[in-house]
Parts: structure tokens; C-alpha cells; sequence
């Protein structure tokens, strides 16, 4: 189930907010310029789907995607349980960076955690199946996939490089609760 919780920046033992009703999550997100909604598949997926397989049954909503916010690229990335790669994995995510272009993800299947640390707040908005985030472009975050991580997700990017991070040298990232 999705959820929101939003801290101050300052203070990581205050929750101001809490809630895992859609509606007001993508309210609240909306805000503060980022963008969440839930899609549904056109087809059934096995579990070991092809990457076209997914991007065919998102079709509808990836060409959407792309209309709207330029999107030119888009590509599948998957972790499954047990990887032995996990731990060095989530590091690579766990610190406070930006990126000059949005971070968009649709979670096809399992979750994960992306904090955004917007004014002086902290959203952490937790995706699951069905959820799509877009982080702006240069919105402070941190990205938290758990210590056995599983998921599907379709990435979308307005450049060809990919997933590009520029570290903000805070260590905000630390202080606050990790997917577990």
C-alpha cells in the first residue's frame, strides 16, 4: 500500500503527516511540484515478464508520459531477491543528490522509497505496484530500495545518458527512517 509521511527537516522524530490514501498523497505531492498517480496494466503479466511484454501492457500510459513531460527514453530495470549485489546496490542511492532532469518510476512490481527533501520538509513517499512518481529535476532526494530488494520498474528519461546523480555533500539522508 502506498503511503506519505512528511518531517521536518530538522526534526526526524515529528511526523507531521501521515496517510496511504492515494488521493491525498498525489494532493499533497502536487503541491510541491512532484507528481504521483496510479496506472493499471491493459494485460497480465507473469512474474517473469519480458521487458517489451511490460512496456506493452504501460503502453497507454507511457505514450501519455512521453506527450507530456518529453520524455525520449524508457527502459525496465528489475532487482530480485536475494541479489548478492543488494547491499552495494542501495548505497549507491542512500545519499542526497539531484539530477538535471526528472526522476520518473513506475513500480510494475515491489517498492521502494524515494525521500524528498523539499523546503524544509521531508516527504517519504513510499511506491508499490501500480505507483508512478516524477521528481522534478534538482529536487534534493534519496532513494532507499531495502536491504532485500525486489522490484520492477519502468524508468522514463528526457536524455539518453540515464540515471546521472550530482551528490548535495548533506548527510540529511542519514537521519532519517530506511524502508527497513
Amino acid at each position: 500500500m502506498s503511503q506519505l509521511h512528511i518531517y521536518r527537516d530538522n526534526q526526524p522524530e515529528e511526523l507531521l503527516f501521515e496517510s496511504n490514501e492515494p488521493n491525498a498523497i498525489a494532493e499533497k505531492l502536487e503541491a510541491v511540484g512532484v507528481h504521483f498517480e496510479q496506472w493499471q496494466t491493459t494485460a497480465a503479466l507473469a512474474p517473469n515478464a519480458l521487458d517489451s511484454e511490460i512496456l506493452h501492457a504501460y503502453n497507454n500510459d507511457i505514450i501519455r508520459l512521453k506527450q507530456f513531460g518529453g520524455y525520449q527514453t524508457v527502459d525496465v530495470i528489475a532487482l530480485q531477491k536475494g541479489n548478492p549485489n543488494a547491499a552495494s546496490l542501495r548505497e549507491k542511492f542512500l545519499f542526497e543528490h539531484t539530477h538535471s532532469e526528472d526522476e520518473v518510476r513506475f513500480f510494475v512490481a515491489g517498492q521502494g522509497l524515494f525521500c524528498l527533501h523539499i523546503q524544509d520538509k521531508v516527504f517519504q513517499v513510499l511506491c508499490q505496484q501500480g505507483d508512478l512518481i516524477s521528481v522534478p529535476n534538482n529536487t534534493p532526494h534519496w532513494f532507499d530500495m531495502g536491504s532485500d530488494p525486489e522490484f520492477t520498474a519502468i524508468r522514463l528519461f528526457n536524455n539518453t545518458e540515464g540515471w546521472v546523480a550530482k551528490e548535495t555533500g548533506s548527510n540529511i539522508a542519514t537521519q532519517f527512517p530506511l524502508l527497513d
